[in-house]
């Protein structure tokens, strides 16, 4: 739990930056929906990477 915490700050954090550029964010409102609409979506794609490395480390030893 704690890699996909961690994984997903370092990831998530410039991909939200990088993509928040080309998008139009007048208000805190729409930044805060950006970020949460951004960030789900690469926290949902780093937590199943993680489990996908965990369960496949777990096979070998």
């Amino acid at each position: 739990m704690q890699t996909t915490f961690v994984l997903t700050i370092l990831v998530g954090a410039p991909v939200v930056a990088a993509l928040s550029l080309a998008t139009d964010l007048a208000t805190w409102a729409a930044r805060a929906e950006f970020a949460i609409r951004v960030g789900a979506v690469i926290w949902l794609v780093t937590a199943v990477a993680v489990f996908f490395y965990a369960r496949r480390r777990a096979t070998r030893t």
